[in-house]
């Protein structure tokens, strides 16, 4: 622990003071805050033998603002984009082509999410060779991969950033405003003139401008001043209050607002864009502070396995109390539904700090510095892999909860994606020494 704690130490002392410290904390705190809206909103129940659960949110419709703070998947592509945008630049600058590039920025994200699709495939193997209810295997297993729609957008913005960082270096703040028309001419077809299967490219095209806009962030595109950030950040809101709680659109902002993503998170997505360009300057120093900064780089060294693993600790924590009755099941609409949160949401984290303890190697492990071999081989086992991992990512992503074989997770998914990881594994080795980009 000590040695964690000094290394941890000396990678905040030896960041260089050009580093945004604040896109880092950003990104700490967007997925801190969905861990823990995952877990406030899951209601347990167990009855005649049967464990079950539901998203409270169903029933608390009090909590529908709530959520405007707790929906921070647009903050995470934002300085996703940022964060790639630098990768991208830096490995153009030393010679590096776009395939070399893909290979280096997914090789972390896959690793983890790799040991997350085994674990699952054991277990719900040995479970249902055990005896368990195949229907709870499924479900179980359903709920610890509700992680990986959001890598599945994530991964995909990723394999195309060479080509969108090109687009970015031609036209600037041009592609994030075509993407938001679009988005809201495919929503106003969606929600207007009910063309369902329309609206659905805001699942793309939502996320991709964020992403665009990080872009735009990290190349001093959107340098508003403090007065500027502030009027995009109201004028956000006002769009977000027109929308919601004057328009037609529903007030929450999980569920019909990104199932597919509508105007009004865009709204949202705005507001969230003004206050982190508002707050950036006063973040950036107060992270110059040692303490602040080295939990910063501590929390993001494991945010993927963090992530990834959450809901397994969640579906964990369940099976471990509910059944044996340490936790009470009042109904959420009460008081003591709240008071009962406390001891949940503690048991949640003590779990996942166990499977953090466990996988978060994997995620940390540094690869090998090497710069990939160029050449047809090289270039066509990537597409290959990066197609059956997208393709697996998207079988697990649809599937729903319920049965799905003795895999827990449908075996066509998992088969897809184990396969194109397996693929880019082999991709990867075969390469020469080079430098490694670490952003």
């Amino acid at each position: 622990m000590r040695g964690m704690v000094a290394t941890v130490r000396d990678l905040a002392v030896r960041t260089p003071d050009s580093r945004e410290r604040g896109v880092d904390m950003w990104r700490a705190l967007a997925i801190c805050l969905v861990v823990f809206g995952h877990w406030f909103v899951v209601a347990v129940t167990y009855r005649d033998g049967r464990l079950a659960g539901y998203n409270a949110l169903d029933i608390l419709r009090w909590m529908d603002p709530v959520t405007w703070l707790f929906q921070v998947m647009p903050i995470f592509f934002l300085v996703g984009g940022y964060a790639a945008g630098a990768s991208m630049a830096s490995h153009r600058a030393s010679g590096g082509d776009s395939i070399s590039w893909v290979l280096k920025r997914t090789d972390r994200l896959l690793r983890p999410t790799t040991a997350l699709f085994l674990g699952l495939t054991l277990v719900s193997v040995a479970a249902v060779a055990a005896g368990v209810n195949s229907q709870l295997v499924g479900h179980a297993a359903w709920l610890a991969s509700i992680p990986l729609w959001f890598l599945l957008a994530y991964l995909t913005l990723v394999v195309f950033t060479p080509w969108l960082h090109a687009l970015h270096r031609r036209a600037g703040l041009a592609v994030p405003v075509v993407m938001v028309v679009i988005v809201a001419v495919a929503d106003l077809l969606r929600t207007g003139l009910h063309v369902p299967i329309v609206g659905l490219s805001t699942y793309l095209f939502a996320w991709l401008t964020l992403y665009q806009l990080g872009f735009c962030w990290r190349d001093g595109l959107l340098r508003l001043g403090r007065g500027g950030a502030v009027a995009v950040a109201a004028g956000g809101l006002a769009a977000l209050v027109a929308l919601t709680v004057v328009g037609p659109y529903p007030v929450g902002m999980v569920g019909d607002n990104t199932a597919p993503p509508s105007l009004a998170l865009m709204a949202l997505a705005a507001t969230q864009v003004g206050l982190i360009l508002a707050l950036q300057p006063a973040a950036g120093r107060w992270l110059r502070r040692i303490g602040p900064w080295s939990a910063v780089i501590a929390t993001n060294a494991v945010i993927l396995t963090v992530f990834l693993w959450h809901m397994t600790a969640a579906a964990v924590a369940a099976a471990l109390l509910f059944p044996t009755g340490v936790l009470r099941q009042p109904p959420p609409q009460s008081a003591s539904w709240l008071l009962w949160r406390v001891p949940w949401l503690a048991s949640c984290a003590i779990v996942l700090a166990v499977l953090v303890a466990l996988f978060a190697r994997i995620e940390l492990r540094r690869s090998v510095p090497r710069s990939v071999e160029r050449g047809l081989w090289r270039d066509g086992a990537t597409v290959l892999g990066m197609a059956a991992v997208l393709a697996g990512l998207l079988l697990v992503a649809v599937a729903g909860p319920g049965y799905h074989g003795p895999t827990g997770l449908p075996w066509a998914g998992v088969l897809a994606y184990l396969s194109g990881a397996a693929v880019l594994r082999v991709a990867r080795t075969r390469s020469a020494p080079s430098a490694v980009d670490r952003r």
